[in-house]
Order: structure tokens, then C-alpha cells, then sequence
């Protein structure tokens, strides 16, 4: 009479637990067929940065900001990064206004999820693509 087939337990966290009499190689294929579908219709995002410096010229500026755009466009989040050197630093205040002029120039399309702050020799701000 012995078909092949074993107890098992689907749900262990059921009061009282629940289990089945099934084929356990067939189930585990089938869990790992379903696991491999919730997968593959995940999207994961990628946090890609965007240097910036201080004394940065228009046409680099813009350059720049064409990249974040296209990053933004990818569904991707955006980390803005102004990189200060010597005494630079004492002037952080240029680098809040261009980060400040980045988010306002793609505030249509993403969302500031940091504000700019000063790490160390560093001004990083992130942005977040906006959901359709």
C-alpha cells in the first residue's frame, strides 16, 4: 500500500499546524517554481551617483544633470555628490545652491529623499524617481 508519498507539514505556524500527505520532491520543485516567479517580476532599484565640485562650469553642470535625468528616467535613484577640496570646504554654501538648483530642475520627475547634508569633505543629496 506504500504509494511513495510522505507527511508533511505546510504550515507550521497554523494552530494546529497543517499538514498534508504529498510527494515531498514534487513540493519542494513547486515551491521553488513559485519562488523563482515572485522573482523574476521584482524590480530593483540601483542607487547610481553623480559627482559634482564646487567651481563647476555651465556646460558640465548641465552635462550632468542630462545624466541624472537619465538615471531618473530608468527608475533608478540618484545620489548627488558635490566633492569639496582644501578650502573649498569653507564655502559649503555654493554646494547647497547647486543641489538645490539639481532637485528644482527635476523636481517634475523625482523626489528629494535626502536633503543635502556635509559629510565630512562631501555634500550628498538623494533623489528618489517619483511614481507614476
Amino acid at each position: 500500500m506504500d504509494k511513495g508519498l510522505d507527511l508533511v507539514e505546510v504550515a507550521p505556524t497554523a494552530r494546529p499546524p497543517v499538514c498534508r500527505i504529498l510527494d515531498y520532491g514534487k513540493y519542494m520543485y513547486q515551491q521553488s517554481k513559485r519562488a523563482h516567479e515572485a522573482k523574476k517580476h521584482q524590480k530593483t532599484v540601483q542607487v547610481k551617483e553623480v559627482k559634482f565640485r564646487p567651481k563647476i562650469d555651465q556646460h558640465d553642470y548641465e552635462f550632468k544633470r542630462n545624466h541624472v535625468i537619465r538615471f531618473l528616467k530608468e527608475e533608478n535613484k540618484v545620489k548627488a555628490t558635490i566633492m569639496f577640496r582644501g578650502r573649498e570646504i569653507t564655502h559649503a554654501e555654493i554646494g547647497t545652491r547647486i543641489l538645490k538648483q539639481l532637485a528644482a530642475e527635476v523636481e517634475d520627475m523625482a523626489d528629494v529623499e535626502r536633503r543635502p547634508k556635509l559629510e565630512g569633505y562631501n555634500m550628498t543629496m538623494i533623489l528618489a524617481p517619483k511614481k507614476q
